[in-house]
């Protein structure tokens, strides 16, 4: 089976592309470097023979204007290749409770981006994820002033990305469900507990301050929005364990 993973090299590509290569099935791994989906650049050639495309790619920038302009145009020049193609199952990566979080606009985009796959005829499976262990330490970094890490206690129910790209990979391999899949960790924690468990791991010295006003990434969402009302598909891998996997290596000092 030829299978075409755009986004190949990222996160949960570089995972994908090995696991699927390994079962013995001819992967192209397409980068921004040889498929462009703005332009439409590559894709037919890319697409040539393809019976199973996976979607991980994802925005440059997450300016609100910017990533809708990404997905909705990405879908225009995407899906009219892929129907030229004869692709018999398109595969995409998007995000639990995206139709909940109206307020934030990456949220709205993605989910533009689910309604274009819907409403686009070819057979589908729209892979929604929990948000990823890897995203903790950025989520931090970008809610840090001084040493005082301000965040939200919104719920979440994070999953390792190792875990999502074997569910991805998983869903690929078999047939279409022109639906959903919900996939999340085993775990539901808040923001801000993530947040202490992240660098008491590292043995950071900031500390966390509770603002339930914040919501997530600047937009209010409801209670729940961030955990599915069920998971298809649980991951194994729980963030303590990821935490102690994950230590950052010691540098040689000689």
């Amino acid at each position: 089976m030829k299978i075409v993973v755009l986004g190949g090299t990222g996160l949960i590509g570089s995972k994908v592309v090995p696991t699927l290569k390994a079962q013995g099935h001819d992967v192209l791994a397409a980068s921004a470097g040889t498929v462009d989906l703005l332009t439409g650049r590559g894709l037919i050639q890319a697409l040539q023979g393809a019976d199973v495309v996976i979607d991980l790619t994802n925005s440059p920038s997450f300016e609100d204007s910017a990533v809708m302009n990404f997905f909705t145009t990405a879908a225009r020049n995407l899906f009219p290749a892929e129907k030229a193609a004869n692709v018999r199952h398109h595969v995409a990566l998007s995000i639990v409770g995206a139709d909940r979080m109206v307020n934030v606009g990456y949220m709205r985009a993605k989910v533009a981006q689910e309604n274009a796959i819907k409403s686009s005829g070819i057979p589908y499976t729209i892979v929604r994820s929990a948000q990823f262990f890897e995203f903790v330490g950025p989520l931090v970094d970008s809610s840090t002033s001084g040493d005082t890490v301000r965040i939200s206690n919104v719920l979440m129910q994070p999953i390792a990305a190792a875990d999502i790209a074997a569910a991805v990979a998983k869903t690929a391999l078999q047939p279409p469900t022109n639906g959903y899949i919900n996939v999340a960790g085993p775990d539901r924690l808040t923001q801000d507990e993530l947040a202490k468990q992240f660098l008491k791991s590292r043995n950071d010295p900031r500390h966390v301050v509770t603002d339930p006003t914040l919501g997530y990434y600047g937009g209010q969402i409801p209670e729940n929005a961030l955990v599915p009302d069920h998971a298809d598909l649980l991951g194994p891998t729980h963030f303590s364990d990821w935490l102690a996997r994950s230590q950052p290596q010691a540098v040689p000092t000689h």
